[in-house]
């Protein structure tokens, strides 16, 4: 078993070395938030293409970046400085299920977050402890706070919740985003008060069925319970950056038909 796992760990190696470079930017949701330079402009575009980041890859990028130039591409100013006099511009935006109805409370709330509560760094790790191994309670908190100005209840499926089971894959996704830094040029690193090793991985369907083809994961759901399976077992590969194979995995289901 042990010889097995050497072999597996070789191969998500040597995948993430083959994925984890500036090429993969391009074709991904992340080359929207690669257009700025600024950290706010940076987690807002992130936190919102992260929203939206289900369907076809071109599609979730075409409608990012539609969405900034509705922001005037200046993010964080727009969210400051948002009125209801804004609003009519968003009516035509949609993305699947994400209405412009679901955008403006996004946006307002978004404001909420950076006007009272420190920002969305802050909004993720204040109730955060040395204690959390993950970031299932940074992600519940933040949740929490976000809808807790008012809203319809459509949007709260936007905001998945881990203490409900959900895998939370976009949020876990936004927070690899933020967090891992190693210098590869894909992954921002901006953020310092969670750890890389608290991450978890953006379980979906080809991390899903990849990491249970390598015998990897158990659990039949992507559901919190498999994410904790899977992050548990790349913390063995890993220990201090387990999710940096999130590119090996999710390579070799998108990219190469690993099934």
């Amino acid at each position: 078993m042990k010889l097995v796992l050497t072999y597996i760990k070789e191969l998500l190696d040597e995948k993430y070395f083959q994925f984890n470079n500036t090429s993969f930017i391009e074709t991904d949701p992340i080359s929207i938030p690669h257009q700025f330079s600024k950290k706010e402009d940076i987690e807002i575009s992130s936190l919102l293409i992260a929203t939206i980041a289900w369907g076809q890859r071109i599609s979730i990028i075409n409608n990012g970046n539609k969405l900034m130039k509705l922001m005037n591409d200046e993010p964080h100013d727009f969210i400051l400085n948002f009125s209801k006099k804004d609003s009519a511009r968003f009516q035509s935006f949609v993305h699947r299920t994400f209405n412009s109805n679901d955008c403006l409370f996004f946006l307002n709330s978004l404001r909420n977050i950076y006007i009272n509560h420190g920002g969305l760094e802050n909004a993720f790790s204040s109730k955060l402890s040395k204690k959390d191994s993950d970031v299932k309670n940074a992600i519940t908190h933040f949740r929490e706070l976000f809808l807790s100005i008012p809203h319809e209840h459509h949007v709260e499926k936007h905001l998945s919740n881990p203490s409900a089971k959900s895998s939370a894959k976009r949020l876990c996704m936004f927070l690899r985003w933020m967090v891992r830094k190693d210098n590869h040029g894909v992954d921002f690193g901006i953020w310092k008060a969670i750890k890389s090793n608290q991450l978890c991985l953006p379980l979906d369907v080809h991390t899903g069925n990849v990491s249970r083809k390598l015998g990897l994961l158990s659990r039949t759901q992507n559901d919190w319970q498999a994410v904790e399976e899977i992050t548990s077992v790349l913390r063995k590969f890993d220990s201090t950056d387990p999710i940096k194979y999130d590119f090996a995995l999710f390579g070799l289901g998108a990219f190469e038909g690993f099934k």
